[in-house]
């Protein structure tokens, strides 16, 4: 007989931080202290997000990346989403402590059109409409393409987001799209291989938020 868990809604999140930590060795094979506090503060919610354990092995920070995603949340710049999914998965509780807009463009009519008479996708579009916004975090979820484009537009000086979270999914070009966001040695968040998607990127903002939020405070 199935037994469920007696629980009030607003434990279920610390409950579920809980087991997680609970079971992190033995699922993962490392110790928590493996990664800095915030590092696992990040793994914590996009292991939570997707109850993924195995993310530990590919989750990727380069050096510093943390801090300057906070600086960005902390100075209001804005956060651009590949997808909708994406935006919708951000708290928006906690954008609004620092005024962080939540942008998202690819379903706009103008890129619509741009993409067809251009011959791109509407990602990539999308990307390229950013030019002139105080864009500081992009969390790229769903489209390999719309990340390509992003390293890109930032080496050639189009784009200077203080963080780039990259973890599209799927089979064409997700893989590399993520490597080649390593070595370009931007300020970046990813997770390698071809796992990834929307709740990751919502995960990795959302923890970024909370722990903005904890600094905003000391």
């Amino acid at each position: 007989m199935v037994e469920l868990l007696q629980i009030k809604p607003e434990f279920i999140e610390q409950e579920s931080f809980r087991i997680i930590e609970a079971e992190f060795e033995r699922q993962t094979g490392r110790r928590i202290d493996y990664f800095s506090s915030e590092e696992f503060s990040i793994l914590r919610r996009v292991i939570h997000a997707t109850a993924d354990f195995s993310l530990a092995d590919s989750i990727y920070f380069t050096s510093g990346c943390i801090n300057n995603g906070i600086r960005s949340l902390l100075s209001g710049r804005t956060i651009y989403t590949d997808v909708s999914m994406a935006a919708a998965g951000i708290s928006k509780m906690l954008t609004a402590k620092f005024n962080n807009r939540v942008l998202t463009l690819v379903h706009d009519a103008d890129i619509v059109k741009r993409a067809q008479e251009q011959g791109i996708t509407r990602s990539e579009a999308a990307i390229d409409s950013l030019f002139d916004q105080d864009v500081g975090i992009v969390a790229i979820g769903n489209a390999p393409t719309a990340l390509i484009r992003v390293i890109q537009a930032v080496q050639e000086g189009k784009l200077n987001p203080d963080l780039i979270i990259g973890v599209p999914v799927g089979f064409v070009n997700a893989e590399e799209s993520k490597e080649l966001l390593i070595e370009s040695g931007l300020s970046a968040i990813t997770c390698r291989g071809r796992r990834g998607g929307s709740p990751i990127a919502a995960a990795i903002v959302n923890a970024l938020l909370k722990i903005a939020v904890q600094k905003g405070t000391d």
